[in-house]
């Protein structure tokens, strides 16, 4: 019986396809090879490296976040000083409490992945459709407020251009996240640390040029703190603190990107994931609260086509001696880490797609991956979404917000709360109690900035995102109701194979013979719909096949992809199944044999496997079995590939014959 594998290349293609393929590596870059050992150390990122991809867009967040924050003060700015230690506090909670979740979950998996283990399933979907949801809009915000951000630095006739170069940015980024994490992380990676140099120097120099006056800022705020009281009563004060605290939820939605984007960290992945955390949250806090700080400091107001930023930057650069430049370079490197901070809708959204798709919740395409080891599928539909977000909201940063702030906050207080529960179990074991303090704090937080955000501002847009996200909760029942059905269905069709003689039916075993006539068998794993196959096969081709030839392909999606060790055991798993249907084969007497490659294009490998196994066995008909429907729609069509009818065409092309044997479904 023969054991190796195949993994030939495809055919010399003809002009047009290989003019299609250097435009395509041109632009999305040149396929990777999954059975590189270095492989999984090339794509996965160091600490910094994780910091820029996945950090900047908790960081970027402060070019929005502190504003919304400090304008919903409106006029008792005395209480920004409150404000900054809240929000550099709560940023401390949240990462803290994410660092025990990544400790708790290190595949990775994030808000999903969380609800899903441990408040059940339909909790896990709606974390999930909230998380999917939200990295549309952090695609979308970051780049309306990177828009905002460089249009600061114009004149108000320019503004007309912004939307469209929005919309230039979302597709540029869409290309370049196809090409591989690593490459648009280092790609972007000197443009975050030049905000962070620029951000430095704006906060450190508009904190430092006050220092004299800190006494009268003092007394300032202190006399408005007793006259607010006076005028609203402490009631009223925490009121509106609390009412401006929530409104800069924006600020921390970043922090969930590092626990859902685990697979790409490099080993140990843990240790990186939370040196990861450390970072962000020290970057994030430290600038939030010191743009809130100096925002009181320099009594900054909005003004007509800036933001409060660009107005900070442009009062403190008036005491630079090359102030103008100072501006441009600051909103400039605003801007730009604003596009970096989109990186986590495009890395982490498709992440969260597969990991449903795997679940059965969404697509199973949508778990595949592309020749570059990219969710593709996931990555082109972030971008589509997003760009409908900003057209339809006409790049309008206050209402994305919003609509941002209340799915995050939704899903960091099902994570609070699913790990609050867990430790809670744990009652006696160490350092529980410590657990236990910190996710209720977490959760409490969380749950308060969600329910105030979506009651002051549900007519405001905060109604999109609920009718948005219910909509999606709504559909991915459906669809995994479906993949239920189908499942039952073929549960029952193993049952009714469970008949197979155990013992071969022929008692003198025929020798295997590649000249002779052959089926070559497509097959997945070993289960009914191959046993189907096989057993139609010899139903309908009576006595016209001599040999058996059973050709598979392990398919490395969102699933395997975790490391090399997954690779090795996806190889097993594949090479085993094919073993099974050999015995079969020969139970029912005749002689088999197998081939079998790994990749991620499952059409692409197995016509390979083919092209290899019609030179080695010249007599050879191919065979795969299809689910087919009773009643074929666009739905049935979207959820269940059509490997067995693209192949059948790229064969008939070569020449070959391939015989596609239907396994109905009612």
């Amino acid at each position: 019986m023969a054991k190796t594998e195949s993994s030939m290349p495809l055919p010399e293609p003809d002009d047009q396809e290989r003019l299609g393929s250097r435009v395509k590596h041109v632009l999305f870059g040149k396929a990777r090879d999954i059975n590189e050992p270095s492989l999984f150390h090339k794509i996965s990122l160091i600490p910094v490296l994780a910091w820029i991809g996945l950090g900047a867009d908790g960081l970027s967040s402060s070019s929005y976040g502190p504003e919304e924050a400090f304008r919903a003060l409106h006029g008792h700015t005395y209480l920004a000083f409150a404000l900054a230690a809240a929000t550099a506090l709560t940023v401390i909670i949240i990462s803290m409490s994410y660092s025990r979740i990544i400790e708790e979950f290190p595949h990775g998996g994030g808000g999903y992945l969380v609800a899903s283990k441990l408040l059940g399933a339909r909790t896990g979907v709606v974390s999930g459709s909230a998380l999917l949801v939200d990295y549309i809009l952090t695609i979308a915000v970051s780049m309306v407020a990177a828009g905002d951000a460089l249009f600061s630095l114009l004149p108000m006739q320019w503004q007309f251009a912004r939307l469209p170069l929005t919309i230039g940015l979302i597709v540029a980024l869409t290309v370049l996240n196809i090409r591989g994490v690593r490459e648009s992380v280092l790609a972007l990676a000197p443009i975050f640390f030049l905000f962070l140099i620029t951000h430095a120097v704006l906060i450190g120099a508009g904190i430092f040029t006050h220092v004299g006056n800190v006494p009268v800022i003092v007394e300032k705020a202190t006399k408005g703190f007793g006259e607010g009281f006076s005028a609203l009563g402490l009631v009223g004060l925490v009121a509106i603190f609390a009412r401006a605290y929530s409104m800069g939820g924006g600020t921390y939605t970043g922090l969930e990107a590092v626990s859902n984007g685990m697979p790409i960290m490099r080993e140990p992945r843990v240790h990186t994931a939370k040196r990861t955390m450390i970072y962000m949250a020290t970057s994030l806090s430290i600038t939030a609260a010191g743009l809130l700080i100096c925002y009181l400091l320099w009594d900054i107001n909005p003004e007509p086509g800036k933001t409060m930023n660009a107005v900070l930057a442009y009062n403190v650069a008036a005491h630079f001696p090359a102030g103008q430049l100072f501006v441009v370079v600051t909103m400039f490197a605003a801007g730009a880490l604003l596009v970096v901070g989109a990186q986590a809708g495009f890395i982490d959204g498709p992440r969260v797609l597969a990991n449903m798709a795997v679940d059965s919740w969404v697509p199973r395409h949508f778990a595949t991956l592309s020749e570059r080891l990219t969710t593709q599928n996931g990555i082109v539909l972030m971008g589509v979404a997003s760009l409908a977000v900003v057209v339809y909201t006409r790049g309008d940063i206050h209402s994305l917000v919003v609509m941002y702030s209340i799915n995050v906050f939704l899903t960091f207080s099902l994570s609070m709360f699913g790990m609050l529960k867990l430790w809670i179990t744990r009652h006696g074991s160490k350092r529980w109690k410590r657990h236990v303090a910190l996710f209720l704090i977490g959760f409490v937080l969380c749950a308060t900035v969600l329910i105030i955000t979506t009651y002051e501002k549900f007519s405001e847009g905060g109604w999109l995102t609920v009718v948005m996200t219910g909509l999606f909760v709504v559909l991915c029942m459906i669809i995994r109701a479906h993949y239920r059905g189908i499942a039952v269905r073929i549960n029952k069709l193993n049952q009714d194979l469970s008949d197979i003689p155990t013992e071969p039916i022929i008692t003198q075993k025929a020798k295997f013979d590649p000249r002779q006539a052959t089926a070559g068998v497509l097959v997945t794993g070993y289960g009914g719909l191959g046993v189907h196959t096989v057993l139609s096969i010899l139903k309908t081709f009576r006595g016209q096949f001599n040999n058996m030839l059973f050709l598979s392909v392990g398919v490395v999606d969102s699933g395997e992809m975790k490391g090399s060790e997954h690779i090795q055991m996806l190889k097993e798993r594949t090479a085993d199944s094919l073993k099974r249907y050999v015995e079969l084969a020969e139970r029912l007497g005749i002689p088999a044999a197998y081939r079998m490659s790994v990749g991620t294009d499952v059409v692409e490998n197995a016509h390979s496997l083919c092209v290899d196994a019609a030179k080695e066995f010249p007599r050879i008909t191919f065979f795969a079995g299809q689910l087919v429907f009773q009643h074929e729609s666009w739905y049935t069509r979207l959820l269940h590939n059509q490997t067995a009818f693209s192949l059948q065409k790229r064969l008939i092309w070569d020449g070959q014959t391939m015989v596609v044997m239907p396994i109905r479904v009612r």
